[in-house]
């Protein structure tokens, strides 16, 4: 809690430092609200009654942005004898059909200027991402200068605006959740961050892609799989769930880390395989017109925990039973996530299509504009190769 409060009052110093820049443009540091994160929700109720009563806004989707705010009184350094605030942030929201002029009419309840450079993170509802087209949603985000291009970019299942409350008053939610980002490196559950920057290239390439899904329930939040974005039509398609995460992360290479858990066949006793280094090729193979591909995935590990109670449980024998176990699995974890994306989704956000475009960039200047329908519909192996080195585990 100390580190937290610490960070905060160096994030305000910081705003403090190039607010002073220049004298005629400084900001008391009381006078400024630091948005840390926002989310945006589809809202099915009203705008204002005054907008009500103009035709031109009948039948429109309107939108609820929430802002998360940090400022003096929020912090400890804010309150008095050094007591802790109610909470460590401050939502404010407001409905309209467009996000300025929405933002425009947060000022009408909020004291404090309004201060984006900080921003960490961008979070967007379900039913919002699926019934607009991101690039609609995003529109403002991606033109505004104050907007910083490192955040993150995040959906939610059910309402955005869920993700930006918790049950503990000390910590602030935007905060948390680019920290949890950080596990990505040691789980092949979490998907590496998609910050504003890098959505702007996938929005314009028209390609299918993933977006994290992080799910608030009760006052808590965690990551619960990705959000399937259509690359057509730039909308939710649905959701892939965590152990889908792990066979895309051995489809495309990407896993920086994690676990995958196995059963000895003998006596059904789970081991547990730690990746050390995980490699993935995706071949593509076009014959009389016939498109296929094959993947080659080659990973080395360790057993780090295993329940056998066996004398044998470290000899070779063991350890060969045990890398083919850990191959079926992964092969298991790859054509269930093919599956869902091929059949389910018709959706490629693993990159086979880029394969081609690199490959047999003819071919692909011809079947680019039905590639997620041809996709569905393409014969895909996979051949998994596991080498386990030693024993051990790197801890937590």
């Amino acid at each position: 809690m100390k580190r937290k409060h610490q960070y905060i009052r160096y994030l305000l110093l910081m705003t403090i430092s190039f607010l002073l820049t220049g004298c005629w443009s400084s900001k008391e540091i009381e006078d400024l609200g630091i948005i840390v994160g926002t989310s945006l929700d589809l809202e099915t109720g009203d705008v204002s009654s005054e907008e009500q009563q103009d035709a031109r806004y009948a039948n429109r989707d309107l939108l609820t942005i929430t802002n998360q705010f940090i400022t003096s009184e929020t912090t400890v350094s804010g309150t008095k004898e050094g007591t802790l605030p109610e909470k460590a942030y401050k939502n404010v929201t407001e409905t309209g059909d467009a996000v300025l002029p929405t933002l425009r009419n947060m000022l009408l309840k909020v004291d404090k200027r309004s201060f984006a450079e900080h921003s960490k993170v961008i979070i967007i509802g379900e039913e919002l991402a699926s019934t607009v087209n991101l690039q609609q949603t995003l529109d403002f985000f991606l033109r505004e200068l104050e907007i910083r291009p490192s955040g993150l970019l995040l959906i939610a299942q059910n309402r955005a605006s869920q993700a930006l409350e918790t049950n503990e008053p000390t910590k602030i939610p935007a905060f948390q959740l680019v920290e949890m980002m950080e596990g990505h490196e040691r789980t092949t559950k979490i998907l590496p961050p998609m910050t504003v920057a890098k959505l702007e290239g996938k929005l314009y390439s028209d390609s299918s892609f993933l977006l994290q899904n992080v799910l608030a329930e009760d006052g808590e939040v965690r990551f619960a799989g990705a959000a399937v974005i259509e690359g057509k039509t730039k909308k939710l398609r649905g959701f892939l769930n965590e152990s889908d995460l792990e066979g895309i992360a051995w489809i495309t290479g990407k896993g920086k880390g994690g676990l995958v858990k196995g059963f000895d066949e003998e006596s059904g006793a789970p081991i547990i395989y730690e990746i050390i280094s995980a490699k993935s090729k995706i071949i593509p193979l076009i014959k009389e017109d016939q498109i296929s591909f094959t993947i080659k995935i080659q990973t080395e590990g360790r057993i780090s925990e295993h329940w056998v109670l066996s004398d044998k449980a470290f000899d070779n024998r063991f350890l060969k039973k045990a890398e083919k176990v850990f191959e079926k699995e992964i092969e298991r974890l790859v054509k269930k996530v093919l599956e869902k994306t091929q059949h389910e989704f018709q959706t490629d956000v693993a990159g086979f299509g880029n394969k081609i475009r690199i490959d047999y960039p003819k071919v692909w200047q011809k079947i680019k504009k039905d590639w997620d329908q041809t996709f569905s519909e393409v014969p895909i192996t996979c051949e998994v190769n596991v080498t386990i080195k030693d024993y051990g585990t790197s801890g937590d």
